[in-house]
């Protein structure tokens, strides 16, 4: 009897090794509440079978979470995308019949969830920004410096954005959604930031790189980001990122955001060896291969807000 016990157990261990484990038991990231994906300036969900959000949304599905993408204008003032998303919110409680949800929201993403949980604090659980522009870029300072709205310069790149928003939008099922360049660049200036975060300050350091209130309204706030530009040498975007990146003048930045502008609430960290692009696990995951993976950064994200009832 004793030798049949042993044979049942070794079996049983071998299977354990062999098969995966029941899908009851992926409920690492397994939040109470959804969790919505915000994109990006030039943003999308899905254009030709790659995802914005490069493998993150199934990795955390496979982990129990409930995951949704938004669907907001790829090139608009934060609070025109903030009220789109707000609507989204909204019809996605209606569906699930969640009574609040989480907002994760990268590079514009982060003020556009800002402003939801400003205006709905009801509707929301918490706000994470990734490599968020909280307070500001100086990459569109630069661009309104070199083309001030009214310029023959202004006119030809707005139209120019504005048309590569509309295909964005046209590729990725939404064609419907306005666009306007200029309120875009507006919104993510230094100076546009400062009047967005007059009127909504919710978790906005008053230090000039430190963490701001850690929950606001019964909203938690958090952040992380990056500070490194190239990180993968067959990243054709690399290169961009390190161009683009001259605008900070030497201070720590991902390539488009400034380290400190990406703070906001509680920092998680500040310094993963990751861009801008990296953060959404772009281009199509090539990515540091010897620092953590970003989807592990969602992943655990998710986890810490289920392990607050979130």
């Amino acid at each position: 009897m004793k030798t049949l016990r042993w044979k049942f157990l070794t079996a049983f261990l071998l299977a354990s090794l062999v098969f995966p484990a029941p899908s009851w038991a992926n409920t690492y990231a397994k939040t109470k509440y959804p969790i919505v994906l915000v994109h990006g300036l030039f943003g999308f969900d899905s254009i030709a079978g790659v995802e914005y959000w490069y493998d993150i949304p199934e990795s955390l599905r496979a982990e129990g979470a409930t995951v949704y993408v938004d669907t907001v204008s790829a090139a608009n003032s934060t609070q025109v995308r903030g009220e789109q998303l707000l609507l989204q919110v909204q019809q996605i409680l209606a569906a699930t019949g969640a009574q609040k949800v989480n907002l994760i929201g990268h590079s514009h993403g982060g003020p556009t969830i800002r402003y939801v949980a400003a205006v709905a604090p009801n509707l929301v659980a918490s706000v994470t920004s990734v490599n968020g522009v909280n307070k500001g870029s100086a990459v569109a300072d630069v661009l309104l410096g070199v083309a001030p709205p009214g310029s023959l310069s202004n006119s030809i790149l707005v139209s120019v954005a504005n048309g590569l928003a509309s295909l964005i939008d046209f590729l990725s099922g939404s064609p419907t959604l306005p666009e306007n360049a200029l309120a875009a660049a507006q919104s993510l200036s230094t100076s546009g930031s400062l009047a967005f975060n007059k009127l909504y300050p919710q978790g906005v350091p008053t230090s000039a790189c430190g963490n701001g209130d850690a929950q606001v309204n019964g909203v938690y706030y958090f952040s992380w980001t990056g500070k490194a530009q190239v990180t993968n040498i067959l990243d054709i975007t690399d290169p961009f990122l390190t161009l683009s990146s001259l605008a900070f003048a030497g201070a720590p930045n991902d390539g488009l955001v400034g380290t400190c502008s990406a703070h906001l609430g509680t920092v998680i960290s500040d310094s993963y060896p990751q861009n801008h692009l990296d953060a959404v696990n772009q281009l199509l995951g090539l990515v540091d291969i010897f620092a953590t993976n970003p989807v592990t950064l969602y992943e655990n994200q998710a986890n810490r807000l289920k392990g607050l009832g979130l």
